[in-house]
């Protein structure tokens, strides 16, 4: 079988075609068979079960001893063929054997067809392997999700006219939960600095102070608006929000800036709207965001210091008013400074590490980043005041590293996207799993929640 990861932070593109049949060689002069190689597309079933069985008066077949029984399951393929999915531990010397539970995939059981056919042979083990075989006999899943009870007590058939007792014991289903099943259900707004509605909440925010003062007109500066290109900036945002945008239902985004004096009077601000509209801060999906920073350059002055402790905590104190898990915050900071107020922004990201939040760093230009990699707590858990944060909830990367050296800003871009996004899943699982919050169902017609072939399931 061929598992593949599913990315949250890469767009991908998948096909498969797969039949195959070849004969074995490798002994000269003799045929050694053929093998042959077919695929069947799974169900979309995340179930798991826990089963137990016993036997009861097994055929001896050992002449010095009883028998050494062990249990051989396989599913039931598409073709009317068998394939092996499970064998358990062999139990030495006994009749009455009692094996181990043990966990499978329903999927690998019977592909989540919950009447397909089970088959299961006993054998006596043998050292040279060749086991004697003992019986079989047949069921469902649906027959043994009926548990301990009359109708799991199975008759095992021989080779001789005589049956044997195997029986289930225990039968326990348990759903793997996944980042999918929060995203169905509605547990993500992202607040760019930047909202997602399927409950992510992605704040992005925007550093103006840059390492090149001047005029984001003139090509020295980190914001230089070029009539040909987008900058760092730019590209950072559009990397990221393409992504993101396509878990928000409704592609509206609040989007703040800081380090920077506004009009008219010239006041100092570390977190106003990009769009100029405090009571209103959301823009129109990620061209929306993007054509706010560009007017908002052409109206503000930049200016310093990096201060990262306010616009943390004003998403903070949207998250700590949510912690049912209805909704989950994601802070994007892009920034071109040396972090100013770090003791401050350290007490904010300890106290915002028991909330349902995330930050993403993106360092642009040349500065020097290493309060950053303290921030990111990858290698040591970011603490302030002798307080350690709850969990890691920093991701920072500088853009420098992902820039393709023969200009290719797509492939710059998508790199930057699968490192940036790469944690936000189990950040994400680590907060609702320890808090125990469950995914809602999701809503009809949700893109993720389509039969299949319908339109909408194309938008994922």
């Amino acid at each position: 079988k061929f598992i593949l990861d599913y990315f949250f932070e890469e767009r991908q593109n998948l096909r498969f075609d797969f039949r195959m049949e070849k004969p074995l060689v490798g002994i000269p002069g003799k045929k050694c068979g053929t093998i042959i190689c077919k695929a069947e597309e799974l169900g979309n079933c995340r179930e798991s079960v826990m089963m137990q069985f016993c036997g009861n008066k097994l055929d001896k077949k050992d002449f010095f001893g009883k028998s050494d029984p062990f249990l051989v399951f396989y599913r039931s393929n598409e073709d009317g063929t068998f394939t092996i999915c499970h064998k358990t531990e062999v139990v030495k010397n006994t009749l009455n054997p009692v094996w181990q539970a043990f966990k499978i995939p329903v999927r690998a059981l019977c592909n989540g067809d919950y009447d397909r056919t089970i088959k299961i042979e006993c054998y006596d083990w043998d050292r040279d392997g060749s086991h004697d075989f003992i019986g079989e006999f047949s069921t469902s899943y649906r027959e043994l999700s009926r548990g301990q009870s009359q109708f799991n007590v199975y008759e095992v058939c021989g080779c001789v006219c005589t049956s044997y007792v195997v029986t289930l014991l225990s039968f326990l289903v348990d759903i793997e939960v996944t980042f999918l099943d929060y995203i169905k259900g509605g547990h993500c707004s992202f607040w760019l600095c930047c909202s997602i509605t399927v409950s992510y909440f992605c704040t992005i925010t925007y550093h103006y102070r840059t390492c090149f003062p001047g005029n984001p007109a003139q090509p020295t500066s980190l914001h230089y608006m070029s009539p040909y290109q987008m900058n760092a900036y730019a590209m950072a945002l559009k990397a990221v929000g393409e992504i993101i945008q396509d878990y928000d239902s409704d592609k509206m985004f609040p989007a703040l800036g800081f380090g920077a004096k506004l009009p008219p009077d010239g006041r100092v601000s570390h977190e106003f709207a990009l769009n100029g509209n405090p009571q209103n801060p959301y823009c129109t999906g990620i061209d929306g965001v993007m054509e706010a920073y560009y007017q908002s350059l052409k109206s503000v002055c930049l200016y310093g210091p990096t201060n990262f402790s306010p616009v943390i905590n004003h998403v903070a104190r949207y998250a700590a008013s949510v912690k049912d898990g209805s909704q989950y915050f994601i802070l994007l900071i892009i920034t071109d400074g040396v972090i100013s107020d770090m003791a401050q922004t350290k007490e904010s990201i300890v106290n915002a590490s028991c909330l349902p939040m995330s930050i993403i760093i993106v360092g642009v230009g040349p500065a020097e980043f290493d309060a950053m990699i303290e921030l990111d707590g990858d290698e040591v858990r970011i603490s302030s005041r002798g307080r350690y944060a709850e969990r890691d909830i920093v991701q920072f990367v500088p853009f420098r590293d992902y820039i393709d050296r023969t200009g290719n800003h797509i492939l710059s871009m998508a790199r930057l996207a699968k490192d940036v996004l790469a944690e936000i899943p189990d950040q994400f699982l680590s907060y609702m799993r320890t808090r125990g919050i469950k995914p809602s169902p999701a809503p009809i017609g949700h893109p993720l929640n389509t039969p299949p072939g319908h339109p909408l399931q194309t938008q994922i």
